[in-house]
């Protein structure tokens, strides 16, 4: 071979490995950057002149801007021309996960795997795989292996409490939950669901000093975790210990007062849940106070049917014509429909719960019947 070609050659090959060194190395600090749609504007056109690496970056530009088909689209090419790269098989294996082409995602998680088969992540993505696909086992086993590597995250602690809930396995679900108490860092989200959904089955099982505990530990873990305070003062009202929700319900006035209440905690907050025969109780509390000059329900209890549908409601009404005549503040009344009912029962706001609640069970019970119906 002429010595002058193979020199003029090996600068050809030289040029160009070094100009693919320069794309890849621009790539890498518009993805630093988070500059997402410049990556796509500037490379995706041309894809044929990219190396592997490269056309990594713009698939993974695309991921990020949920473009799941050119993601597709790019980390093929990528693996096309480089299968070696466990990061194509993984960001490609998670994409398949987002459009639920979980079989073939499967298949790309193992390629990952097998090239790097130390990180957590992959793990858990097979197992979310495997879990949207209802095989149980094969996921719980994967958010193990997940648990067991570096950095694993919180997710895979989570999911393998969630797979034993599915499986029906409840004791080895909760003590899951326990062990993410010790395993995940204090403070932390997956730290702070993990004692919230203690609280849940604590308390469902009849386990309310158990309750008490995680749901306390939530508080301290996030203070603006509204719904815990919610839960402790349902296992309050459950105790009969009362006084030791006065300053729970206090917070949640304030947080109320201050806008910080969201979403089905905005306008009230469940404060008592209970059953009566084959019915679900269950007994919300509004923020709203009087003296107002128009009516407005305080404390309202939702009856629920067997099967989920709420049947009817019993309330107290605040009344300004009954303030005006000096007589109570609220009524007892209830709602079936368009039909109201006034049970003609009054309270003030120093009322007794147990009162309250014996009135709305003689109701139930149509031992106390309704001195005036309206439409």
């Amino acid at each position: 071979m002429n010595k002058a070609f193979l020199t003029i050659a090996l600068t050809l090959l030289w040029l160009v490995s070094f100009a693919q060194d320069t794309i890849v190395s621009n790539l890498q600090k518009l993805i630093d950057n988070r500059q997402f749609d410049e990556v796509i504007r500037q490379y995706a056109p041309e894809p044929d002149r990219l190396s592997a690496p490269a056309l990594y970056y713009v698939g993974y530009a695309c991921f990020m801007k949920q473009q799941d088909d050119s993601c597709l689209k790019f980390m093929d090419l990528s693996i096309a021309k480089d299968a070696g790269d466990h990061r194509a098989h993984f960001i490609k294996a998670s994409t398949l996960n987002y459009m639920d082409r979980f079989d073939q995602a499967i298949k790309c998680f193992k390629a990952a795997i097998v090239l790097k088969p130390d990180t957590a992540v992959y793990y858990t993505g097979l197992g979310d795989a495997y879990y949207n696909l209802h095989l149980y086992e094969s996921a719980l086993e994967n958010y193990k292996t997940a648990t067991e590597k570096k950095t694993p995250g919180e997710r895979p602690f989570l999911m393998v409490a969630q797979v034993y809930f599915n499986l029906n396995q409840e004791e080895k679900a909760l003590q899951a939950l326990y062990d993410n108490t010790t395993r995940l860092p204090r403070g932390t989200e997956g730290y702070t669901k993990s004692w919230y959904n203690i609280g849940q089955m604590e308390a469902s099982g009849g386990h309310y000093d158990k309750a008490e505990t995680a749901f306390l530990c939530v508080i301290q873990s996030d203070s603006s975790d509204f719904h815990a305070y919610a839960k402790l003062i349902q296992v309050y009202f459950h105790n009969k210990t009362y006084e030791k929700a006065k300053p729970y319900k206090t917070i949640l006035y304030d947080a109320h007062k201050q806008g910080m209440l969201k979403g089905n905690m905005e306008d009230m907050f469940c404060f008592d849940q209970f059953r009566w025969k084959d019915k679900a109780i269950q007994a919300y509390e509004r923020y709203e106070e009087g003296p107002k000059e128009r009516i407005f329900y305080k404390q309202v209890f939702y009856v629920i049917d067997s099967i989920g549908n709420m049947e009817f409601t019993v309330q107290t009404e605040y009344s300004p014509i009954s303030v005006e005549m000096g007589g109570p503040k609220y009524i007892l009344c209830g709602s079936q429909g368009r039909t109201h009912f006034n049970y003609g029962i009054g309270f003030n706001d120093d009322l007794k719960y147990d009162d309250l609640k014996s009135a709305v069970i003689k109701i139930l019970e149509k031992k106390y019947n309704a001195v005036a119906q309206s439409k």
